[in-house]
């Protein structure tokens, strides 16, 4: 794959203005503060749900098309990042001077068009923006494709630093994905998908580190970055803000999920296809191995990574009082981790949140992994450490589990067949087999079925007798 081009054009588009630290960028903040408290909290992607908003500081602002002269009717684009403060964060600091910093697109109109209308932020009421209409730009086609010409053309706006690996057509037609997830994605002319991420920290992040490490690795598992836009981290460590990653968009393809589904509505088996994903992990495994640095697990770091899942499952416990009376039994698969011994492993970068709607099987039957974001719950050094493979697997077998449940009736042995398939095929490639290590695998999917709890419990509370009859089972041993 060739380096990101260094031919690139260093032409600032016309009018375009950073506002970063000023007292433009206050005031501009300051204009829609009021709104923003009352929007931010009901998007999806926002972490801090249930928190009171106590402030919110300017990192930078970015004019990505200047707002019109007023009565005007042309759109402008403002680029934002946020640093959102909050009483009670409960965990430590994602961004300079406490709180999550968010990445904001915003589009400014005299007035919003019909079409637009659920896009609507609201109308600021004081400061320079003042009588002026807000809304989210990424439901806007225009600004969508300003913010793809920016991409493919240009070099740095204000703090803004775009890469490309490759050349991008010009006059892409974007649409945005309607789906519940924690970033924002465009795709363009069915070519390109732009995943904008929402909550930003300082650090290299999985979602582009990982996939330009495999692209130079020749692995075809994973689309290939084409293009992406980063900021330097305002406090001045040297890191990079990843704020969007551009990749190849794979028409025609349908994620694991929703093929699973099918399956067992259908009554049908789904053994082939589970087994050819095993197939598609280990390799993914195989080139992440060769691409970056691996470490050797010995024994007490093993024994650290049990005291890690058993700090988990009490914080858990904690937040969901239903897991108490399972907490015994979960405790011994981490304890029968802790007790393997002299015996070492190897640990290596992995993908870190695998399951069925991270991946995608193209009409020729292949399968692609992506979304190497990790768990975004988690802090990103945690998420960019390595681990043994398995972690992996643990999180593609509560997924087979997660589609067998959310089926009536309950199918048990459909999921033991793709669970024991999926594990064929990647011993078939990667020459070691995840099963070997039953106390190493149960641990992980003990400590992923945690996390599944919480993470229901907190955000859907209907789904949460799914991970519960998992916990159930891995506390009996079973």
């Amino acid at each position: 794959m060739p380096k990101a081009a260094s031919t690139r054009s260093t032409a600032r588009p016309a009018g375009v203005r950073t506002l970063t630290p000023s007292a433009a960028a206050a005031a501009t903040v300051d204009s829609l503060a009021p709104l923003l408290r009352e929007w931010l909290p009901r998007q999806r992607w926002f972490a801090g749900k249930g928190r009171s908003l106590t402030a919110l500081v300017p990192v930078s602002v970015t004019e990505l098309l200047p707002p019109v002269p007023s009565g005007g009717e042309g759109p402008g684009l403002l680029h934002l990042l946020l640093r959102v403060e909050q009483h009670d964060t409960g965990r430590p600091s994602a961004a300079p001077g406490g709180g999550d910093c968010y990445q904001l697109l915003l589009g400014v109109r005299t007035s919003l068009p019909p079409h637009l209308g659920p896009a609507l932020v609201g109308r600021a009421a004081q400061g320079p923006l003042a009588g002026r209409t807000v809304y989210d730009a990424v439901h806007d086609p225009y600004l969508a494709g300003v913010l793809m010409d920016r991409l493919r053309s240009v070099e740095q706006v204000g703090p803004l630093r775009f890469g490309r690996a490759d050349r991008i057509p010009a006059a892409l037609a974007p649409r945005l994905l309607d789906a519940e997830q924690s970033n924002t994605s465009l795709v363009y002319g069915d070519a390109y998908i732009l995943k904008i991420l929402r909550r930003v920290v300082p650090g290299p992040h999985p979602d582009l580190e990982l996939p330009l490490a495999l692209a130079a690795e020749g692995c075809a598992r994973v689309p290939a970055p084409v293009a992406w836009f980063e900021a330097a981290d305002p406090a001045g460590s040297g890191e990079q803000l990843t704020l969007g990653v551009l990749q190849p968009y794979l028409r025609g393809s349908t994620d694991g999920w929703q093929l699973a589904l099918a399956a067992l509505s259908g009554g049908r088996d789904f053994v082939p296809e589970a087994r050819e994903l095993g197939r598609a992990t280990a390799e993914v495994h195989l080139a992440l191995a060769s691409a970056l640095p691996t470490v050797v697990l010995d024994a007490a770091r093993t024994a650290q990574l049990a005291e890690a899942m058993n700090r988990r499952l009490d914080t858990a416990a904690q937040a969901v009082p239903a897991l108490m009376p399972h907490a015994p039994g979960l405790r011994a698969a981490f304890d029968a981790l802790g007790r393997l011994g002299t015996r070492t492993r190897p640990a290596q970068r992995v993908h870190g949140d695998l399951h069925l709607g991270q991946t995608l099987r193209s009409p020729d039957g292949s399968w692609s992994v992506i979304d190497f974001e990790g768990e975004p719950a988690r802090p990103l050094a945690e998420r960019r450490r390595p681990q043994p493979p398995v972690r992996d697997v643990a999180g593609m077998l509560r997924s087979f589990d997660y589609a067998a449940r959310s089926h009536e009736p309950w199918r048990g042995d459909w999921a033991a067949r793709c669970r024991d398939a999926y594990c064929e095929g990647y011993a078939q490639a990667a020459g070691t087999d995840p099963r070997d290590e039953p106390e190493l695998l149960r641990a992980y999917e003990t400590d992923k079925a945690i996390y599944e709890v919480l993470y229901e419990a907190r955000h859907r509370p209907d789904w949460l007798p799914v991970p519960m009859a998992a916990i159930e089972r891995l506390a009996a041993g079973r």
